[in-house]
């Protein structure tokens, strides 16, 4: 079975029924109760510009949160190095989803992601919560919000906020990672599971720093090849990683200019590169002046008297809304 965690999802509930009064000699007033929709968190950037990092500062300063991972090569079980999973330690005890929970053998798509996202954003607003959704693969969340029944649409409001950095400022940060990845030993990691003539189109070894080094593995296995030889397909193979992983975050910056100005989609961009031109305590203000702070008020603005009734009442009169008894709305526990 390809997932490997259960799913919950939140218990239904009836939507609340129209309230008529009666309009007699006053014309009085029609009230009508409708649902309001649930409110989602979305943390969209290109690779290596801090998406976990926001993602988790809003969490903590938002307790009633739960983040959802939208990576395409995080889903996956195993190579923790290679894709940047985010350790249990920078979880900072905030509750993460659909990470790490897929065969790394197996192809999961895009429609695999809006299924199980789906489930996993019911559960989460069942139980009284606010999914953050955070992740790069931005060809994963257009499926999921912009899909054809336009169910996400109808169903959630969603607030967009877009962590950019100035690109010479992130190649330069991307290619010293790839140098830290393989001091964390990315090499040994990708040697366990390396394959000859394995598929580098499906599953987990799609992954950039997967395929570049193949031939330096194939020499390794190779009698005939000699230790200088390996060493130039290592290095090779280290710098192919960072070359593609730029091209990565190109391809992901226009994906997230396409959404913005082509689909008209109402994101909100911060500006993080001062925090990746600083260091130490300059880089810590920067952040917070510059990424946490606005992107916190943004959510306060979109989430007020969150965790309050989601219903709310309108009326076609003035009236005074005071003398209407309002039951509070049940949540699943979970």
């Amino acid at each position: 079975m390809m997932m490997k965690m259960t799913m919950m999802i939140c218990q239904q509930y009836p939507q609340p029924s129209l309230l008529h009064i009666p309009a007699g000699g006053g014309g009085s007033p029609v009230l009508r109760c409708r649902p309001q929709k649930d409110k989602v968190v979305v943390v969209m950037g290109a690779t290596g510009t801090g998406k976990s990092r926001l993602s988790i500062d809003l969490a903590t300063r938002h307790p009633e949160s739960e983040i959802i991972n939208s990576d395409k090569m995080q889903v996956y079980e195993g190579l923790d190095i290679v894709t940047n999973k985010i350790s249990d330690e920078e979880c900072a005890g905030v509750p993460h989803h659909l990470l790490g929970i897929v065969d790394p053998e197996a192809d999961f798509t895009a429609g695999n992601f809006v299924t199980t996202a789906s489930l996993t954003m019911k559960s989460i607003v069942g139980r009284g919560k606010l999914p953050i959704i955070a992740g790069g693969s931005n060809s994963f969340i257009e499926a999921l919000i912009d899909d054809q029944n336009y169910e996400f649409r109808s169903r959630y409001d969603v607030c967009f906020l877009w962590v950019d950095v100035a690109m010479p400022v992130l190649h330069r940060f991307v290619s010293d990672r790839v140098d830290r990845m393989v001091a964390a030993g990315i090499v040994e990691e990708v040697r366990k599971m390396y394959k000859p003539n394995a598929d580098y189109s499906k599953g987990i070894r799609r992954a950039i720093g997967v395929p570049e080094f193949d031939s330096y593995f194939r020499a390794e296995y190779s009698s005939s090849s000699d230790k200088q030889t390996r060493e130039k397909l290592l290095q090779q193979a280290i710098n192919e990683t960072k070359i593609n992983t730029c091209k990565l975050a190109c391809r992901q910056l226009e994906k997230i200019h396409r959404l913005r100005n082509d689909k008209g989609w109402k994101i909100h961009r911060l500006d993080a590169t001062a925090f990746f031109q600083n260091r130490g305590k300059e880089a810590d203000e920067s952040w917070e002046d510059m990424v946490a702070g606005p992107s916190s008020l943004i959510v306060n603005q979109f989430l007020p008297n969150f965790g309050q009734s989601r219903n709310f009442i309108t009326a076609t009169t003035d009236i005074d809304r005071r003398s209407i008894k309002r039951s509070p709305v049940m949540v699943a526990a979970g």
